[in-house]
């Protein structure tokens, strides 16, 4: 099917024009266009360290999303005044440097970066309610944002197995002192282990055992 994303502001300067038409197959998600979008060659390079997000009839929407040609599609970059937010659920080794280069801006005085790393086992196996966790570590991000006063925050966490100290989640957020920053990430990370769906289970030895939790919390509980 033939889709047309408009382009807004660095996005539109970048690309040198004010619409771009993707071919893309029937089912077709957010995440697909949006990888497509990426591969133009005067959008890859920006989009690969700016957290765009796909509107889809006047509303931003989840990476499962999926696609009807008939579909008004924007691509909108971070908005002026407000925080730079990230947020993906990966397969991949995460990076740290990458994720801190994210959050950067001019008038951070402060970036703080927190890994979770696996310990005392030989790895750990993550699953994941992927669609459902990404919603919520977006939320918890712009809540933190909010509270914080941040300029940008970001959060990746692997799925899949995580081998001995590597880390398997990653949140990083700059703002302009270092007490709103320190408290920020502190909150986020706590959030995101409790609140987004997310399972480990630890292999050792050729033995494997599920990690007891606990319910999961209320958004409204952290409040």
């Amino acid at each position: 099917m033939r889709v047309q994303v408009r382009l807004f502001a660095v996005l539109r300067e970048s690309a040198g024009r004010e619409t771009i038409d993707l071919q893309l197959p029937r089912g077709a998600t957010v995440a697909d266009a949006i990888e497509e979008l990426s591969r133009q060659p005067a959008l890859g390079e920006l989009l690969e360290r700016m957290p765009a997000r796909l509107a889809v009839n006047r509303e931003i929407a989840p990476a499962a999303t999926l696609l009807e040609g008939s579909d008004e599609l924007a691509l909108i970059p971070p908005v002026s005044g407000g925080a730079a937010l990230h947020t993906r659920l990966t397969d991949a080794p995460l990076s740290p440097e990458a994720l801190t280069r994210r959050v950067a801006h001019p008038r951070a005085g402060a970036i703080v970066a927190f890994q979770g790393v696996t310990r005392e086992v030989e790895r750990l196996e993550y699953e994941a309610y992927r669609e459902m966790a990404e919603e919520r570590i977006a939320a918890i991000l712009a809540d933190c944002a909010e509270r914080y006063d941040l300029l940008g925050a970001a959060a990746e966490h692997r799925v899949g197995s995580v081998p001995l100290g590597e880390p398997a989640v990653v949140v990083a957020v700059s703002a302009a002192h270092r007490s709103e920053a320190f408290a920020a990430a502190a909150e986020a990370i706590d959030a995101i282990k409790a609140e987004a769906p997310i399972w480990k289970r630890e292999v050792e030895g050729g033995e494997a055992r599920w990690v007891e939790g606990a319910a999961p919390a209320l958004a409204k509980e952290r409040r």
